[in-house]
């Protein structure tokens, strides 16, 4: 997974679709967005990565994160290519062992490299990023997506944003 898609997901610049994805009931209908659900969303990304809950996300914070979306990712990867094993495997006498099919993952090292988002974020250049410097990005890609300017992002509207990605 790159580093630019865990940090868009980790500070809330995430895309439209996925939150509406999100927030639609159990018919997965798309649903209008208010802009107020939205900054909710976009804040509490930003607070769940604050972990020493002082208002910025720093370095060692984006790191952190980074580290755990990486896990997330690898747990998922690792049992893919179990299951994927499995399937290759038709005989069932493990002549692919498992240790073998896994073994470039499981050894993989953990390359983070939070320069890029401290770049667009920090607007201060303090090296944090504060909640605000966070909101800044995520409710100005709202308000353009907003065409009518009501504050609740409608399906159409969405589907307009999401178009033009």
């Amino acid at each position: 997974m790159s580093t630019r898609f865990a940090m868009i997901l980790m500070l809330s610049s995430a895309p439209l679709a996925p939150l509406a994805a999100q927030a639609a009931p159990a018919a997965n209908a798309p649903q209008p967005i208010p802009r107020t659900a939205f900054m909710q969303r976009v804040d509490s990304v930003f607070v769940a990565a604050d972990a020493n809950k002082d208002g910025f996300a720093d370095r060692v914070e984006l790191e952190a994160v980074q580290v755990r979306e990486f896990n997330a990712q690898k747990s998922i990867v690792l049992k893919q290519r179990e299951a994927l094993f499995k399937r290759l495997d038709k005989d069932n006498n493990g002549a692919l062992t498992l240790a073998e099919f896994n073994a470039p993952v499981s050894g993989a090292p953990v390359k983070t490299d939070t320069a890029a988002v401290l770049g667009r974020f920090d607007t201060n250049k303090d090296g944090k990023v504060s909640l605000a410097e966070n909101r800044a990005p995520a409710m100005s890609q709202f308000d353009r997506a907003d065409g009518n300017k009501d504050g609740v992002l409608s399906v159409a509207e969405q589907k307009a944003a999401g178009a033009r990605r």
